[in-house]
């Protein structure tokens, strides 16, 4: 679930902070902080040396919005670890991500099992808790202050985006009394904790509701069940009276008796956006690229005032496809946006929105393999390709029985969505406000209460 701030956050003005300011090379030096990354060269773990280790390698791609995916991450071998010499990570590290996909942070709680940095994240750990705390600042590295920082140094060579250890170093950081620090960091962490209780919920909430679309609508278990004179299992006959208890052929194989035979293509509309980065304004509405739909809004968001009509705006709760890249289905939770030309907007004006989005879930592996052997410089399926994988629309009383139980839990999903992205605004405008000294510690607390947190 992305959680990172709104557009409005990236175009508002950088606050300057009351406190004294360090540059992190100052702060090594006094002993506060450590910045440090991953191996580069031959200390670097080898293809060979992954998959049988207890220690994860963390790239990039394994932190999400504040917290690192160790339960996905790759591993290396006690051989790999031996030999590596820098960027083993401790609990209470704030990991950065500093190359290709730059500006990924994440607080890495202090229970965290064995890790070590890629080259393409750094670890920054602060050494003296009485001079630096963690939390604040990993709060402070999620400011437009220090985004504006970074950002300004990612170009500095001719690579991918790359903010080199050098560059890291050269940033500044406020070190207000170490009181304030803690009184910010235990404000601010109360709206993180609150977003991961969401995104805990939402994971329960999607676990369950795609295992029963799946159950009902892929492996079609309760006909199978019903052919072979069973009850389908964890429902009940008023449900189950709804499925058909035989199958007949069709091109697809057997299908449910009843069920009409399509396509992706078919269950729903897909507008393509166009280019509106051409003469943006950096006003106005932000464009949805897929760097937006996997990170969301950052300091290279482009914005525009340019007009469009209603097809090419995406509003809350609108279902995209990025359709190039790495490609993704996304249910849109920002402010209206405008799509840019290498994403869909898929209407749903016959079908619950729910079975259009997780039958486009279940295709999007084959369309990545499509992307894949198609891939000069960035792959990408065509609108041809939508009506390449097959699948069975059922009967008007089997959806509306579905909808029932998997449209309450699909909504509910949205709005934790929404309720996250509004927490981690108010924690954008609170961190501004406390660091410039227009809002006091006591005033945020209070406003943290007021919104649930």
């Amino acid at each position: 679930m992305d959680v990172s701030p709104s557009p409005q956050f990236w175009q508002a003005t950088a606050v300057e902070a009351e406190w004294p300011t360090f540059p992190v090379e100052e702060l090594q030096r006094r002993g506060w902080l450590f910045v440090e990354d991953g191996n580069h060269g031959e200390s670097r773990p080898l293809p060979h040396e992954f998959g049988s280790g207890s220690t994860a390698f963390i790239r990039a791609a394994d932190i999400d919005y504040g917290r690192v995916l160790f339960e996905t991450a790759e591993c290396i071998n006690d051989t790999a670890l031996a030999r590596i010499r820098k960027g083993v990570g401790r609990g209470g590290d704030v990991l950065f991500s500093h190359k290709g996909t730059v500006g990924k942070l994440a607080l890495v709680p202090l229970d965290a099992p064995p890790f070590v940095c890629s080259p393409q994240t750094t670890f920054w750990r602060t050494l003296d808790p009485t001079r630096l705390d963690r939390q604040f600042l990993f709060s402070f590295m999620r400011s437009k202050p220090f985004a504006d920082q970074w950002f300004s140094r990612k170009g500095e060579t001719d690579m991918a985006d790359y903010v080199s250890l050098t560059a890291q170093r050269g940033c500044s950081v406020p070190v207000p009394p170490i009181e304030q620090q803690h009184a910010i960091g235990r404000v601010l962490g109360a709206l993180d904790d609150k977003i991961e209780l969401n995104r805990q919920m939402n994971r329960t909430l999607e676990a369950m509701a795609q295992a029963i679309f799946r159950s009902w609508f892929v492996d079609c278990d309760p006909v199978a069940a019903k052919t072979a004179g069973r009850q389908p299992f964890g429902m009940d006959s008023e449900i189950a009276g709804l499925f058909p208890d035989r199958v007949r052929d069709s091109h697809m194989g057997p299908l449910p008796d009843g069920w009409i035979p399509t396509t992706i293509a078919g269950i729903a509309g897909y507008v393509n956006g166009r280019n509106f980065t051409a003469g943006a304004t950096g006003r106005g509405r932000m464009v949805i690229r897929i760097a937006e739909l996997n990170s969301g809004p950052g300091p290279s968001t482009v914005y525009t005032e340019a007009d469009a009509p209603p097809a090419h705006i995406a509003q809350p709760g609108d279902l995209l496809f990025a359709w190039s890249g790495s490609l993704g289905i996304y249910r849109w939770w920002r402010d209206d946006a405008l799509i840019n030309q290498h994403v869909f907007k898929v209407v749903c004006e016959r079908l619950p929105q729910w079975f259009v989005h997780w039958h486009l879930r279940e295709a999007l592996p084959f369309f990545q393999s499509i992307a894949a052997e198609k891939a000069t410089t960035m792959g990408h399926i065509k609108r041809e390709h939508l009506a390449q994988w097959d699948l069975a629309i059922p009967s008007r009383g089997m959806l509306q029985a579905a909808d029932r139980i998997l449209g309450p839990r699909y909504n509910r999903i949205f709005e934790n969505e929404r309720e996250s992205l509004v927490l981690a605004d108010l924690g954008v405008l609170l961190l501004a406000g406390l660091l410039s000294g227009e809002i006091r510690v006591r005033e945020a607390e209070k406003l943290v209460v007021q919104a649930g947190a």
